[in-house]
């Protein structure tokens, strides 16, 4: 999977609406993630209002690039009826990392932005889009056509860091 490999983290987005095929498309490849004992915690609010992307670049100082970008996804978890709590971070990791994956195969650049566990951030993105109480936010994904910066292999692999049969 090619996408593995040349995924980057992409903040800046050409002025261009990113097709209601592809968010479906981004959307179906987060939910088939794993889950533990397949619970499923995750939901998503889907943002391509300007004046809302403006205001969720406003929720850390790392999020700027939302401004800009044609579509954002807030993943959120469920809190209540869960078999597995302690594993919904996982869980939502798995979610988050494919539908990033799933925006390379397309063509488009994405970046992931932390919110779970940052208060202040989670309070905002409730605030903003009147989360109800059950619900919490875990990351933020602007999504757009690159504009200048690109999906491209860099090698990553750092041979120290493998260990065979214990800690060697």
């Amino acid at each position: 999977m090619k996408e593995i490999f040349n995924r980057r983290s992409i903040r800046k987005y050409k002025d261009k609406k990113v097709e209601k095929e592809k968010i479906e498309r981004m959307l179906r490849a987060a939910m088939q993630a794993p889950s533990a004992v397949n619970q499923q915690p995750w939901e998503f609010i889907v943002v391509e209002n300007k004046e809302t992307l403006k205001k969720l670049s406003q929720i850390s100082p790392y999020s700027k690039m939302v401004e800009n970008a044609p579509v954002a996804f807030v993943i959120l978890f469920r809190k209540e009826g869960i078999p597995v709590p302690s594993m919904i971070q996982q869980d939502m990791g798995a979610a988050t990392q494919n539908l990033l994956l799933e925006a390379t195969h397309l063509g488009l650049g994405a970046v992931w932005l932390g919110v779970y566990p940052v208060q202040d951030r989670m309070d905002s993105i409730r605030s903003l889009l009147e989360i109800p109480d059950n619900l919490e936010s875990f990351a933020v994904v602007p999504v757009g056509y690159p504009d200048g910066q690109e999906n491209k292999f860099v090698d990553r692999f750092d041979e120290s860091r493998v260990h065979y049969e214990g800690w060697k």
